[in-house]
């Protein structure tokens, strides 16, 4: 016999020694055949029904028909089809040579290259929805982190009520009082907002009964003479700074996260929303709209130049802005192109002291949202789409852009309690979101690898 047919692979005789052999001496390749191809398996998936079929075999149907169902039985499978491991090795092991040349075959096709590709792509972007989920979890420690959400859920809640409990305090209605309608107490809670070093002349400002009408009076002679006596030039050039804001103003500047979403509703939740959609847009819109009160205090914070890096307060640092030198530039530039995400970190990370655990929200989420940005690349890459990084990034911005005007449109008509609800929902409740999709990324990985 100068060649052994395919079909007669039954009649080969397996070397001693091999259990298979021993026990099971004769073994068709009819017996491991696809339903679908009418050869032998390759890559055997396992549908819920209980049938199998070659995996490039699933592809193609699914792809002809757009439909979850089993090609023969048409009963339809939920969740993610995956290889049955312990099939695809049994015929391997039996029957090398036919899968060697099935395989050959496969890779030489190139509609079955692409829908496989497709049919992977469409199970990557699906959830887990298998009936057997729920017991494979706790083993990859699906309840640990399902402890970790309940518990950072019910810190978000605590948060939002008792932010929400605090919407009339002090501090939000400076941001809309007049500055001649002042009291001294409100004086004295602008003077204490500038750092804690204000606080060594709230007794004094106290004594005189200095109101606003009195306070907008007020010049750098009397601050430096009793009874106000503020030795220290830099706390009245402080003072003095902040006061010519005011004063141009006419009411007191936004401070904190709190006093500038009640002065910028709309910009505070556009913000927060560019955050996790495209925070290279969200940079460039405040360049480019909100130079001076927004962009300015955030590159001299994330980009300090090194005579700042003294021990003074960060309202302080940030009153007296100048523009950025080229070295600020350039370290903006890297970081914004590459690290966005680390951007918001770094800004955050320097109002711990103002807002304790909004802050660490911030930071966390952000860096939640660079390891979900770095899968993403790594998916692209993996499949080797580089050349679609141009249009993905162009469909990006255009649709983020779109999103964006509909919503500077619909403003005006959206409620004030919606717009809150999605803004304590943003910046609470994502980052709780984001550490469940790093999760499954995680695991949706080491399923590849």
């Amino acid at each position: 016999m100068d060649e052994l047919p395919h079909n007669d692979l039954n009649t080969m005789t397996h070397e001693n020694g091999d259990p298979l052999q021993s026990t099971s001496p004769q073994i068709s390749v009819s017996e491991f055949s696809c339903h679908c191809c009418y050869d032998i398996l390759v890559n055997p998936t396992t549908l819920n029904c209980g049938h199998s079929f070659c995996r490039h075999c699933l592809a193609l149907w699914w792809a002809s028909s757009k439909k979850t169902e089993c090609p023969e039985c048409r009963e339809k499978w939920e969740g993610f089809p995956k290889v049955n491991i312990l099939l695809r090795d049994a015929i391997e092991k039996l029957f090398p040579d036919a899968i060697k040349k099935r395989h050959e075959d496969i890779h030489l096709n190139n509609d079955i290259v692409q829908s496989l590709a497709a049919f992977q792509k469409y199970g990557h972007d699906q959830v887990p929805l298998a009936p057997n989920t729920g017991r494979a979890n706790p083993q990859r420690g699906g309840g640990f982190f399902s402890g970790v959400l309940t518990a950072l859920t019910g810190v978000a809640v605590v948060l939002l009520v008792y932010h929400w409990s605090s919407r009339e305090s002090e501090h939000d209605l400076l941001v809309h009082k007049a500055v001649a309608k002042w009291t001294a107490e409100e004086v004295v809670l602008w003077l204490e907002q500038l750092g804690p070093w204000a606080s060594l002349y709230r007794d004094r400002f106290l004594a005189e009964r200095v109101n606003g009408r009195l306070l907008l009076t007020l010049t750098e002679e009397e601050f430096s003479r009793p009874p106000y006596t503020i030795e220290n030039s830099s706390h009245r050039r402080a003072i003095l700074l902040e006061l010519e804001r005011v004063k141009a103003l006419g009411v007191k500047p936004p401070q904190n996260l709190w006093e500038y979403k009640a002065v910028n509703p709309g910009r505070s939740l556009f913000l927060l929303y560019a955050l996790k959609s495209s925070p290279r847009l969200g940079l460039l819109y405040l360049y480019l709209f909100d130079y001076t009160d927004t962009f300015l205090p955030f590159i001299h914070t994330i980009c300090p130049l090194q005579e700042d890096s003294s021990g003074e307060d960060i309202i302080t640092r940030l009153l007296d802005l100048r523009e950025p030198t080229w070295k600020q530039w350039r370290e903006f530039l890297v970081k914004y192109s590459f690290l966005p995400y680390q951007l918001i970190a770094e800004f955050a990370w320097d109002w711990l002291e103002v807002h304790y655990w909004t802050s660490r929200f911030l930071i966390v989420n952000a860096m939640l949202l660079s390891v979900l940005e770095f899968f993403s690349f790594w998916r692209i890459w993996s499949r080797s789409e580089l050349k679609t990084v141009p249009q993905r990034m162009w469909n990006h911005f255009w649709k983020v852009s779109t999103q964006g005007l509909f919503v500077a449109m619909f403003w005006p008509l959206i409620p004030q309690f919606v717009c809150n609800c999605l803004f304590y929902w943003a910046l609470y409740f994502n980052p709780i979101i984001n550490i469940d999709l790093v999760v499954k990324e995680v695991r949706r990985l080491e399923t590849q690898v």
